[in-house]
């Protein structure tokens, strides 16, 4: 398996959001860890496999939609050591009919829990959205947290997004659906 960088990384000040390939992804989902961490050009640790399931969901999207590939997961990259906090990405290309008119396109992330309340998250969430809007003219971003999730309810404030509604999600269980235009209009009271 090679590194191939057809799609370019997202760059932030602290960050690079590297897209993760249909064969990384395979690698990661059959626990080759070391395969996929050649291909990626960074380590990645065993709780990473913790998030197999929605690798395997990306990887059979962009396999079912190719043009969805740029959309689809990224791993977060600390730019100074290249480690693994976490990663991010977009549910579905922009305009897809389950946001309902909701929005454009939805976010979603994970920060491995060494990484947290570190500010990499909101970090990835702005430069992905940066992305988003030079790529695709994307104007409303969609994020659906669990009710209980204060830490990403507390960021979705911060960066400007605000509650729509709360809908029951067949996988997890009760979530907010929270809105934001760009450029976002982040809180500063705090």
């Amino acid at each position: 398996m090679s590194r191939a960088l057809a799609i370019p990384d997202i760059v932030s000040p602290r960050l690079i959001l590297r897209h993760l390939t249909p064969d990384m992804l395979r690698a990661c989902v059959d626990a080759r860890l070391a395969e996929a961490a050649a291909a990626l050009g960074a380590p990645l640790p065993l709780d990473w496999l913790e998030e197999a399931a929605v690798m395997s969901l990306r990887l059979e999207q962009m396999e079912v939609e190719p043009g969805y590939a740029p959309w689809s997961m990224r791993a977060m990259l600390l730019r100074e050591t290249g480690q693994l906090v976490g990663h991010i990405n977009f549910h579905t290309r922009p305009g897809h009919p389950y946001l309902a008119g909701r929005g454009d396109v939805e976010l979603g992330y994970t920060v491995l829990p060494a990484f947290r309340r570190q500010g990499y998250a909101s970090e990835a969430l702005l430069a992905c959205a940066g992305w988003a809007v030079q790529t695709a003219g994307v104007q409303r971003f969609v994020l659906s947290i669990s009710p209980d999730n204060q830490a990403s309810q507390a960021l979705a404030a911060k960066l400007g997004f605000r509650w729509l509604e709360r809908l029951e999600d067949e996988e997890d269980g009760p979530e907010d659906v929270l809105v934001a235009d760009w450029p976002f209009a982040p809180r500063t009271d705090d």
